[in-house]
């Protein structure tokens, strides 16, 4: 059985049968149920809807377990029916099937969230995820995998590794597209059809997302790099809202009639996603039976032109400050929080106050625990431009889609910015504004990966680029993390992800920071250890308190009790930072020295008698 799919797709064209879920939702089956779950509390609705499909002549139905993975099921409070509820998917296909000649296949979709090099997932983690889906569904009988609404390249690459792992099945691997043809990660179809080809894909195709005139267009494409089987799943067109109701306007005739043109560029196997019905189907079918071609050869074009090789930018060309870090110099940076307001007035001159007094950089916070204040990015150009100083941008995810995050970057660099600071950033509920949306479509390590693919000449869905950046990567980092084997992995995924340098948290327990040097010795990039001259004991307990993240030790609270005066805690706390500093230092390349309340003047004071 196992080459049976690949022995009829040689003979002539297979339809597949269309969604699963638009039908679930025409029964009256909620959105926010659990599809998946179905086969264990109604498998008669499934099994229904099966023979639905299976009556207009499919040759393939899908099983109901697209989204029947640990990760999606997990917050239904269903992770550990995982097996059940695969193995139940494909026996209920199996018995709507019967005698009859129709296969099944397993149906697979992503995990739900990102890997690497976006997310902190690896792709052999999420194998194993994969296999966990994988396993029941051979167990339940299934003829072979259909991988289907991939965005994420590797995501699909460890789908595929999964099934290969377990058996021999034939595997359909298809992506999903955004109106512009290509992924959503802007990946070119020709692009994707290489590395799945390569990755061993028995049938390479696309599904979902778009209507059918989008898809044809990338199919094109995709028949001239490979000769690979192809198919197609097309949406019924793009969802429009009436009367509350989700609504696919593409008629089945409309949808026939694509069937026709995917046939005639090649397309062996055809079928319907989001919004087809058993009507769209048998007219599909139709189509078929009236154009249906024997074997072909495939005549494949010249490849698209492989990535060329691209020397990055060297640390110390990078910026100033990554010129002074390569030179094994001691860079100073000073923090400057955005204004509250739109005049940048009062934070331009703190800026050129601190270039005057030999500050390398100002490090320029964005949303600062996700307060509503002026951009960032605009803060650190008016730094730059109007103070003549060098900033520190931090980059947080928390506000942008993967998309807008690459268009900000490029921009950034193209206005001069140079260094920047990958943070994932606070969520809002921390903030002014806790009812706010966040979308961290990447975490920091992602962040990460995006810069340095920036860096070697391409975006993020591996199209080169005219010219690379030259960004200097810098990374957070906490000594004093409840979970430390967790921030030593996740410091190491950065480093490898390319970071360039660290900053830490303030640092007020210097044991903390030794320790945690000591344990990334073999990862190590330069660090700049951040320092907080605290200001009062009321301070420290909020910082103690109240800051995700950071330690005050008890004889620090202690000290600052004890001052008896606003001028004595003063003292003490720029005491504190000097006694620090003096202990760190040998261990850093640097400090990033925060400004409490923007009492610059304390840190000049700070800087005193700290050797250049």
């Amino acid at each position: 059985m196992s080459r049976s799919i690949l022995e009829r797709l040689d003979d002539r064209v297979l339809v597949c049968d269309g969604a699963m879920g638009t039908m679930l939702y025409g029964k009256g089956i909620f959105i926010n149920k659990c599809f998946d779950e179905l086969n264990l509390s109604a498998p008669h609705i499934v099994r229904d809807i099966h023979t639905e499909y299976l009556q207009v002549g499919v040759d393939i139905i899908e099983t109901n377990t697209f989204g029947a993975n640990p990760l999606r099921l997990h917050p239904h409070g269903l992770e550990e029916k995982i097996r059940e509820i695969n193995i139940a998917g494909a026996r209920i296909a199996r018995e709507a099937v019967g005698n009859g000649g129709a296969l099944v296949a397993g149906s697979v979709g992503p995990l739900g969230v990102r890997i690497e090099p976006w997310g902190k997932i690896s792709v052999d983690e999420a194998a194993e995820l994969f296999k966990r889906q994988v396993g029941p569904l051979l167990d339940g009988g299934v003829d072979l995998f259909i991988l289907e609404t991939f965005f994420d390249l590797n995501e699909i690459r460890a789908a595929i590794l999964a099934v290969k792992s377990l058996c021999d099945l034939p595997i359909v691997a298809q992506m999903t597209l955004e109106d512009d043809g290509n992924n959503l990660e802007g990946t070119s179809p020709e692009a994707f059809t290489l590395k799945i080809d390569e990755w061993g894909a028995d049938v390479v195709g696309c599904n979902c997302s778009v209507g059918p005139a989008v898809m044809l267009d990338s199919i094109e494409r995709m028949s001239q790099v490979t000769g690979k089987k192809l198919s197609a799943q097309p949406n019924a067109g793009k969802p429009r809202n009436v009367e509350g109701r989700t609504i696919y306007l593409c008629s089945p005739e409309y949808m026939a009639s694509y069937a026709r043109r995917f046939i005639q560029v090649g397309v062996r196997l055809v079928g319907g996603c989001c919004g087809t019905t058993p009507d769209h189907i048998k007219a599909i079918k139709s189509a078929v039976r009236s154009l249906q071609p024997g074997s072909s050869r495939v005549t494949i074009a010249h490849p698209i032109e492989r990535e060329k090789e691209v020397t990055p930018v060297p640390l110390a060309e990078k910026s100033l400050l990554g010129k002074k870090i390569a030179e094994g110099q001691f860079a100073i940076s000073v923090e400057i929080v955005p204004p509250k307001g739109c005049d940048p007035a009062k934070t331009i001159a703190s800026a050129r106050f601190l270039k005057e007094r030999g500050v390398d950089a100002v490090n320029i916070p964005d949303g600062p625990r996700a307060s509503a204040r002026m951009s960032a990015l605009l803060t650190a150009t008016l730094c730059l431009e109007r103070a003549g100083i060098e900033p520190i941008l931090h980059y947080t995810c928390r506000d942008r889609n993967i998309l807008g995050i690459q268009s900000d970057l490029l921009g950034a660099y193209a206005i001069g910015l140079r260094n920047i600071l990958a943070v994932t950033g606070d969520p809002p509920k921390m903030g002014d504004y806790p009812d706010a949306t966040a979308v961290f479509d990447i975490d920091s390590i992602g962040l990460t990966n995006v810069l340095d693919n920036l860096n070697h000449g391409h975006d993020i869905g591996g199209t080169p680029m005219d010219t690379p950046t030259g960004f200097l990567i810098g990374v957070a980092a906490n000594p004093c993390a409840m979970n430390l084997e967790e921030e030593v992995r996740r410091f190491q995924y950065k480093v490898e992800a390319g970071a360039d340098f660290a900053i830490t948290q303030p640092v007020f327990d210097t044991e903390a920071l030794e320790r945690f040097l000591d344990r990334i010795q073999h990862i190590r990039v330069p660090v700049l250890a951040g320092i907080w001259p605290l200001v009062s004991y009321r301070n420290a307990e909020f910082m103690n308190n109240e800051v995700p993240g950071i330690v005050v030790p008890p004889q620090v609270l202690e000290r600052m009790r004890a001052a008896a005066t606003p001028d004595a805690a003063l003292r003490e706390g720029l005491a504190i930072a000097r006694e620090a500093i003096a202990r760190i230092r040998p261990s850093v390349q640097g400090l990033q020295i925060s400004a409490p309340f923007g009492k610059f003047d304390l840190v000049v004071e700070l800087l005193r008698g700290i050797d250049d």
